[in-house]
């Protein structure tokens, strides 16, 4: 973590109880953070998992098992991260596995101590007052809590805080300089630092790289923000890195920067909001963007328009159908996987050629039904079943081909467990949550859809990033930071808190048991990004006087192998990044601003937005 424990935001839903334990006093919202208390000893074994897990889904049963959109929580501000923001006492009594004996990690009352926290949605922070006058931004807030999902030996992790390290936005950099040649583009920036010697570095007081240290890497470049945003800010999509071009979207248009020197060299305008991306584009560096139907208050998220991030050419557009009925929530998330994309909600599911635009398939309209995809390697759908009972929610997760959108096979998990997130699709390693329970599990599941294993977590904390809780609101089931998966073993990062070393912990998928634990250098928090050829490539973040590092973790473990070690003198600059994105290509390192949001007009256009760098 990078920020000091007293910036950690108040509030939370109090200690994770088991549903078969009887309930105890937690924090109330409001209350400072209350340190972890040691666990104490269960009396007698844990209860085991009611009902089977990894059945076979049941016959439809219409009207039932639909996601349901929660409430917004009382008290939550912008920008916390997510609804279970402090520590509490851990509780005790999680089910096992059946037939699985305690592990060393699966025996102690609290096998998960952190909650993979989320910002609420959109993510933005509410800027403090003044500023002097012109935009007096408020940070839309959605519901809280996401409820996911657990199979029969899911082992649940009590939900405590921990957080994505997100500072406030005010102080963020965010930005987007475009430029082109398209009517309506947002102007081109000009104020691109490429840390030359001749840059204007901070606001034109000093050179990037005028403080690097022998076997520091360079800054490349630093963008601000030139983009005159609506009130509320906007979220930013990307970076992406396709060949010698760096891509990010926001807003009203999409553009592609030089990667060496962060000059833009192309734009494509939006015609009205941008709302919706998938997480990666193809292998060919195709993507298909989704922007908001009209520029009126409350317009739904169903216009696509493809682009090849290579060369900016903007490729077919096409409406998604138009949801209708009780759960016709428009909230489209896009994936891509082959040659499809594929837009799905809450009620409906498509999937269209990544080439032309045509309909490939709809999802299915009774017995398990999807409403969320990931994609890559496979496409994994999230499905919502009928459960035979208006009080039981039930989901389901599985594999579909890409082409036909029919099921290779279908997961179902234990009522009221909902699927959170696909933290890897090949290997399929998912995240499950428990709403009203708060409790979380991990679990892995083999090519034909059985239960590969769980991941046990012992007493460590664990906090994902990824960027929104909620599905239902728009954000995507997959691209979390903070986790990666090869074909044996599953990676995660510790949460330490500020100031002490965290851990990438290598799960073996076969198990579910930590096989090796690399510690992060200095005092500094490491989070695994993806696996690069057989290592795992890491992202070491940045303290108040040490700059981030790109590194890779050995297949077996051992110290990480720095291969970027970003400057010292760039250090704030690095960590000032609001709730940031990273992409790693050709050499280079990029770290973007996930939102772009200030207290007026001038300090909008003083927000930075990407940085850049290389040996």
């Amino acid at each position: 973590m990078t920020q000091p424990p007293s910036n950690q935001p108040p509030g939370g839903f109090g200690a994770p109880q088991d549903p078969n334990q009887p309930s105890g006093k937690s924090p109330q919202p409001g209350q400072p953070p209350v340190p972890p208390v040691p666990p104490q000893a269960p009396q007698g074994p844990p209860p085991a998992a009611p009902g089977p897990y990894g059945q076979a889904p049941q016959q439809p049963a219409p009207g039932y098992g639909y996601p349901q959109q929660p409430g917004q929580q009382p008290g939550q501000q912008p920008g916390q991260p997510g609804p279970y923001g402090q520590p509490v006492p851990p509780p005790y009594g999680y089910p096992q596995q059946q037939g699985q004996q305690p592990g060393p990690y699966g025996q102690q009352p609290n096998p998960y101590g952190g909650y993979p926290t989320q910002p609420g949605y959109p993510g933005a922070p509410t800027p403090p007052p003044g500023g002097g006058p012109g935009k007096n931004r408020t940070a839309l807030v959605a519901g809280v809590a996401a409820a996911a999902v657990l199979v029969a030996a899911v082992t649940t992790w009590a939900v405590v805080g921990g957080g994505d390290d997100e500072k406030d936005p005010v102080a963020q950099p965010t930005a987007t300089a475009t430029s082109g040649p398209t009517s309506g583009a947002p102007k081109p920036s000009g104020s691109v630092d490429e840390g030359d010697g001749s840059g204007d570095g901070r606001n034109g007081e000093e050179d990037l790289n005028a403080g690097r240290q022998d076997g520091e890497a360079k800054v490349n470049w630093l963008t601000k923000n030139t983009v005159d945003l609506p009130r509320n800010g906007a979220d930013v999509k990307g970076p992406w890195i396709v060949g010698d071009t760096v891509v990010k979207a926001m807003y009203k248009s999409v553009e592609g920067y030089d990667l060496t020197t962060g000059a833009v060299k192309w734009t494509v305008p939006l015609p009205f909001q941008l709302c919706a991306a998938p997480t990666e584009p193809s292998a060919n560096g195709i993507m298909v963007f989704g922007y908001e139907e009209s520029a009126k208050d409350g317009a739904k998220c169903t216009e696509l328009q493809q682009i090849d991030l290579k060369t900016g050419k903007a490729g077919w557009k096409k409406a998604v159908p138009k949801a209708t009925g009780l759960f016709a929530f428009s909230d489209n998330t896009l994936t891509i996987s082959g040659n499809t994309v594929t837009a799905a909600g809450t009620s409906s599911a498509y999937g269209f050629s990544l080439t032309d635009g045509r309909q490939l398939f709809k999802g299915a309209t009774t017995g398990c039904k999807p409403f969320a995809y990931a994609g890559g390697k496979k496409l994994i759908a999230a499905m919502s079943c009928p459960s035979g009972n208006a009080s039981k929610k039930v989901e389901a997760v599985g594999e579909v081909d890409p082409t036909t959108g029919k099921p290779k096979f279908t997961f179902q998990l234990q009522a009221d467990w909902t699927v959170d997130k696909i933290y890897s699709v090949d290997p399929l390693v998912v995240s499950a949550t428990q709403r009203e329970q708060k409790k979380w599990g991990v679990f892995a599941l083999r090519p034909d859809g059985k239960l590969r294993s769980t991941i046990q977590g012992g007493t460590d904390k664990f906090a994902p990033s990824c960027g929104g809780s909620f599905v239902i609101f728009g954000k995507n089931l997959q691209g979390c930071t903070g986790v990666a998966a090869d074909a044996n073993a599953f990676y995660m990062a510790t949460d330490t808190g500020y100031g002490k070393a965290n851990e990438v912990v290598a799960f073996d998928l076969n198990t579910g048991k930590p096989k090796w634990r690399s510690k992060a250098p200095g005092e500094q928090t490491m989070i695994p990004l993806r696996i690069e050829g057989s290592e795992v490539l890491t992202y070491v973040k940045p303290s108040y006087d040490k700059g981030g590092a790109t590194a890779t973790i050995a297949p077996a473990g051992g110290a990480p192998k720095i291969l970027l070690q970003h400057p010292a003198s760039t250090a704030e600059i690095e960590n000032s990044f609001y709730s940031a994105g990273y992409a790693y290509g050709n050499g280079t390192f990029v770290v973007a601003s996930g939102r772009v949001s200030a207290t007026n007009d001038k300090e909008e256009k003083l927000v930075k937005t990407m940085m850049a760098f290389s040996k």
